[in-house]
């Protein structure tokens, strides 16, 4: 028994040597910069290898987003006084002590309106808003520990001039402070419109648009989102640059003119016939036109099918004239 004691005897001994030699090869060396976020400074903060001292308080921080000086010889006493004997100076003055804050810039606050204006108007994309601010703080301080420091409180928003107000409620280090902010929303819409201008017939390719973004209240009725309609098609008339495009302003390609001689073709069971005819109209493929036979003057609609090519209505009565012509 005296044996097992002794051997445990030595190892508590042991156990305290080699904690006195950690301690004295791992001495607290004094940090010439402090960073915190606590109101609290500890030994920890100032000094490394500080052990069970680490959570000791010595001085307070500065305010929040702020730095203060203080000497290295107090930390050192004030270390010491705390139970940390081998805290000294290493050579250093002072210790710059900075407290850390979440800070809102001016673009921060944008991006806070634009997400409480949306959502507390339904339809509304917050990426969308295009939002400058009139009287705003140049920077919000908060309290960093607070995932969310900023809860907005109530908004006022008239849609129709766009003016807006937001009441809010800042976490900073002992509670909230209110914040008001105020400035001017609009929504914006991206149209489809022209990199370059646009003669009357000339047929748009999708090189030819650009995405515009422009005030929503002031868009046209009409006015195309998506190129997929337009591509392909003729412009009706001269179309400026950077101006919205609706449907409207295109159609087909004009494949037969006014007053154009064209091929009439007649289908009917186990015949087809074909004829001469003028054009009394311009039009696209797929369009009605009007069409006269240049051998018995009738008029008569006919389809268009390909460039001077058109399909009169089996339900017209043209089969004379037609067959006239085609002996």
């Amino acid at each position: 028994m005296m044996k097992q004691f002794l051997k445990a005897a030595f190892g508590l001994l042991m156990v305290g040597f080699a904690g006195h030699a950690t301690a004295e090869d791992n001495p607290p060396v004094l940090r010439s910069q402090v960073m915190t976020l606590s109101e609290i400074v500890t030994v920890g903060d100032f000094y490394s290898n500080t052990g069970a001292l680490a959570s000791k308080p010595l001085f307070r921080s500065p305010d929040m987003g702020t730095s203060g000086n203080v000497l290295a010889e107090l930390v050192a006493e004030r270390a010491k006084a705390a139970g940390l004997t081998q805290a000294g100076t290493d050579g250093l003055r002072t210790v710059v002590v900075h407290r850390g804050a979440k800070k809102l810039e001016r673009d921060d606050l944008e991006g806070l309106a634009r997400t409480a204006l949306a959502q507390r108007h339904a339809g509304v994309d917050p990426k969308m808003l295009e939002v400058k601010l009139l009287q705003a703080p140049e920077r919000v301080l908060a309290d960093p520990k607070v995932h969310d420091p900023v809860r907005v409180d109530s908004v006022d928003w008239s849609q129709a001039s766009g003016r807006f107000t937001i009441y809010a409620s800042v976490a900073v280090e002992f509670g909230t402070e209110a914040l008001t902010f105020s400035g001017v929303a609009t929504e914006m819409i991206d149209v489809i419109a022209l990199a370059q201008p646009l003669r009357r017939g000339d047929i748009l390719k999708e090189d030819d648009l650009v995405t515009v973004r422009v005030t929503r209240r002031n868009v046209p009725s009409g006015a195309l989102t998506d190129p997929e309609a337009i591509i392909g098609k003729q412009a009706k008339a001269n179309i400026r640059a950077n101006a919205p495009l609706a449907r409207k302003d295109f159609q087909h390609p004009i494949l037969i003119e006014r007053n154009e001689k064209v091929t009439v073709t007649f289908l009917m069971p186990g015949m087809k016939l074909t004829s001469r005819a003028q054009a009394l109209d311009e039009g696209a493929k797929g369009d009605v036109i009007d069409v006269m036979n240049l051998q018995s003057r009738r008029i008569v609609p006919a389809t268009i099918l390909s460039r001077g090519h058109v399909r009169v209505h089996a339900a017209n009565p043209i089969v004379a004239s037609l067959n006239s012509e085609a002996n």
